[in-house]
């Protein structure tokens, strides 16, 4: 449970290197104290180890050319590789910027004022600005009512003036906006310095945290569901450590478990299954590299993703993913992306087995059951929804065997 060590390399993995097929035998986690049981009540389910459907979240299939195209456009493969969050080594999870504290605050608010009242938000698609200009409409209505109703009145111009400003505003946003996502990659080694120990590491096997560097298969997935003040439900990816008292923050006055957020921009639960399952087997060496735009140009970086390659199991051009973002526009990628979004609702994430069971006390003593569509978790208990028992996991010795006889 402590740091784990750095060993040698072999055949471009170390040791510590993850494989769902052989995890290790480890301790029951520890009973929960009265502030883990709290968040245990807003975790909808735990996902499985193992199994992979092999599908990606759509917003990693089908990025926005903005994303990372441009990205790779402009900087070119080596750049790209070492500001990139996402390579064949490590999917950073933190930022670290050799940058002034007036710096990061003009750049804050610059990005709160051009994103959130431009007239163009992400993908093409309507922005902020729309809101306020709506609300500006509204009031330059109530004026002119107003002055119709009051002719007498010689202030129409300075009322009307306060709509007009919403208006001006919300267009200096989007020049802002525009202006920020044309020339804002210029500065990415100032605004882009994703890190290397904070990180999920492929060839070591290994979460790298502030505290302390931990194996992967100690850490479990969770959906988490929270609510706002209307009821509308938030739901999130949560990767949280089994063993947190291993693994306590450097100021004991800060509570709760060492975890990770993976945030997905659509609503549906089964993309946060889809999360999980592209993370475990990015972590897992005996898998090729998930197959998104952001990693095909280090694909030939990776031992196990170069011989998959190279033996024509991919089943696509060594560019497939740069060449259509080349000629794509972004109503194409929208459309695609809609596509693979059914094509992740429709896959069967529920009631698959979880490998972890065999390698962890008493793990399989919660979360044994799951929605036939994952997706109902999000109308559970309010409606008829079936749940399906998780069969049990059976190593892949076992699976050998048990094939063996059935033949």
């Amino acid at each position: 449970m402590s740091d784990a060590e750095q060993p040698e390399q072999q055949d471009g993995y170390e040791d510590t290197a993850f494989t769902a097929e052989r995890i290790p035998h480890q301790a029951p986690a520890p009973p929960k104290s009265t502030l883990g049981k709290l968040g245990d009540a807003f975790d909808m389910a735990r996902l499985p180890w193992g199994n992979y459907i092999g599908i990606n979240p759509s917003e990693f299939e089908y990025e926005y050319s903005g994303g990372w195209y441009r990205d790779y456009e402009y900087m070119g493969e080596k750049d790209f590789h070492d500001y990139n969050h996402l390579n064949e080594v490590r999917w950073s999870k933190f930022v670290d910027e050799d940058v002034s504290l007036i710096y990061r605050f003009f750049r804050f608010w610059f990005v709160i004022f051009s994103h959130g009242f431009s007239f163009i938000g992400p993908g093409g698609g309507k922005g902020g600005g729309w809101f306020f200009s709506g609300i500006a409409f509204v009031l330059f209505l109530f004026v002119v009512i107003g002055q119709v109703l009051h002719p007498e009145r010689d202030d129409f111009f300075d009322l009307a003036s306060v709509p007009f400003s919403f208006f001006a505003v919300c267009g200096v946003a989007t020049i802002f906006k525009w202006l920020f996502e044309k020339y804002s990659i210029r500065f990415y080694k100032s605004n882009q310095n994703w890190s290397d120990d904070i990180a999920f590491c492929r060839r070591s096997g290994l979460v790298k945290t502030f505290r302390g560097n931990f194996p992967f298969y100690e850490f479990d997935a969770f959906i988490e569901m929270a609510a706002d003040m209307k009821g509308n439900q938030r739901h999130t990816l949560k990767v949280r450590h089994r063993y947190p008292q291993h693994s306590p923050h450097p100021n004991t006055a800060v509570k709760g478990p060492l975890e990770f957020t993976f945030s997905t921009d659509t609503g549906s639960i089964a993309e946060r299954y889809a999360m999980w399952d592209m993370l475990s087997r990015f972590m897992d060496v005996s898998q090729p590299l998930p197959d998104i735009p952001r990693l095909e140009p280090f694909r030939h970086l990776d031992p196990t993703t170069r011989a998959f390659d190279e033996a024509g199991k991919r089943g696509r051009p060594a560019t497939y993913w740069r060449d259509l973002y080349a000629k794509v526009d972004e109503k194409e990628l929208n459309r695609l992306r809609d596509e693979h979004h059914e094509k992740v609702n429709a896959a069967p994430w529920g009631s698959r087995p979880d490998l972890m069971a065999q390698s962890v006390p008493g793990y399989e003593g919660s979360y044994t059951a799951e929605p036939e569509d994952v997706n109902a978790y999000a109308h559970a208990p309010t409606k008829n929804v079936r749940f399906v028992e998780r069969p049990a996991a059976a190593s892949s010795n076992e699976a050998s065997e048990r094939d063996d006889t059935q033949r």
